[in-house]
């Protein structure tokens, strides 16, 4: 016959916990099957020698449980300098920018150039927005968010996208639509023509910034240029690139536009232009909003780090089954990863039995023995308290080695799944 140990459902997660910890074990019989017997220690039994059987009790509050452990709130840590600096750049080269375009359209009247001064209002207001969730997403953890801060830079690139779908966009189409048919050519062009050049090196100054934030933030992920652009895991620098992109070419819509109402003589093509810029806003929104929104609503982390941690698991002799693995982004490089495992008891019990020797045990059941049943259950109570212990333990070191595995995986939730036993 074998002695299993069958753990009741219980969650190897580590909290703060207030009160003594109380919990049950059975052990219960089942039938014999083609695996070697569990390493346990044996006693004489009066009418069945070296066989013994463990029956349910109730264990006395534990002092050492694994139960009642705590790790201490870490701040978030995460390298976002390049992020930081491509939002400060943008902020300043759209407000230069800005200053440029309003003065150059109250003079000119366009249409287009109407659509571009909305266009840098709308950059300057997200980049400011964008700049606010970096510092908030760098808050520790605390009570009500134990798990820290770090969506609120997707929230906030959201909100980003949403006004440059409203304001951006939805303002510069609908003021194209409502002078294209009684649209006059603009005045003093050649100043916007000037402004229009020197927005464009301002804004693609800043481009260029954005995009070295974006290559090396894919390199610091493994990832390529394309993957990173849309799964990366800091919105920030893709929001910066992806607007001052839409920018640059928005200005080169506007300077055709000009040009060719200066050529044709028609003014129309200004508030065509305005409608194309709008568009081309509209696009970059639609975008940027359905990146984050894959983050918010729980985007898995990548496959081949997932990868990595199941083939680590179901390779580990302790690690019978894996049931309900599931793993989620909870900030710019910061991930989740639960799992539910069957635990391999007998293996469990020997590698305690190795830490602490097998002898010792045999030994102090023996002696409880030979005396009485109040002395053979407290030796029974203390080894159970040890086994449950010793399955905290492995626990333990399962966490730890899957977070070296992939440092990007903050906080491991491990529970021990029951599976059906059969009872005789």
């Amino acid at each position: 016959m074998r002695t299993s140990y069958n753990l009741l459902r219980s969650r190897f997660r580590r909290c703060h916990y207030h009160a003594a910890a109380y919990r049950s074990l059975s052990v219960v019989f089942v039938k014999p099957d083609h695996r070697p017997p569990p390493i346990v220690p044996s006693f004489p039994h009066p009418s069945k020698p070296k066989q013994f059987l463990l029956v349910a009790f109730n264990a006395h509050p534990c002092h050492r449980s694994f139960f009642t452990r705590a790790k201490p709130a870490q701040n978030i840590e995460f390298n976002d300098r390049h992020s930081q600096r491509a939002v400060k750049t943008a902020l300043w080269c759209n407000f230069l920018v800005f200053s440029l375009k309003f003065g150059v359209w109250l003079t000119s009247s366009s249409h287009v150039m109407l659509a571009e001064v909305v266009h840098s209002v709308a950059d300057f207001a997200n980049q400011a927005l964008l700049a606010y969730g970096l510092s908030s997403s760098r808050r520790a953890p605390d009570a009500i968010h134990p798990y820290g801060y770090s969506k609120e830079r997707f929230v906030w690139s959201l909100i980003s996208a949403v006004g440059i779908f409203c304001l951006g966009s939805g303002a510069t189409v609908v003021n194209g639509v409502q002078n294209l048919w009684i649209a006059q050519p603009p005045e003093n062009m050649h100043y916007a023509a000037l402004v229009i050049c020197g927005s464009f090196v301002i804004e693609g100054a800043s481009l260029v910034v954005a995009i070295q934030a974006v290559k090396k933030g894919a390199a610091a992920e493994g990832m390529k240029l394309r993957d990173y652009i849309w799964r990366g895991h800091d919105p920030t620098s893709v929001a910066v690139m992806t607007e001052d992109g839409a920018a640059v070419t928005g200005l080169l819509i506007a300077g055709a536009s000009l040009v060719a109402v200066n050529v044709t003589g028609n003014a129309i093509y200004d508030p065509i232009g305005s409608i194309v810029v709008g568009n081309l806003l509209g696009m970059v929104a639609i975008f940027l909003i359905q990146r984050n929104r894959h983050a918010l609503i729980g985007r898995a982390m990548d496959d081949h780090d997932m990868e990595k941690v199941l083939q680590f698991l179901k390779n580990d002799p302790v690690v019978d089954s894996l049931y309900d693995c599931k793993s989620e982004v909870i900030g710019p490089g910061f991930f989740r990863f639960k799992a539910e495992i069957d635990f391999n008891g007998e293996m469990v019990v020997q590698n305690y039995l190795k830490r602490t020797g097998r002898g010792e045990w045999a030994r102090q059941f023996r002696e409880a023995a030979k005396k009485d049943d109040t002395a053979l259950m407290n030796i029974m109570s203390n080894y159970g308290e040890e086994v449950v212990t010793a399955l905290g333990s492995e626990v333990d070191r399962l966490e730890k080695e899957i977070q070296n595995l992939v440092p990007g995986i903050r906080h491991v939730d491990i529970e021990a799944h029951n599976p059906p036993t059969e009872i005789q």
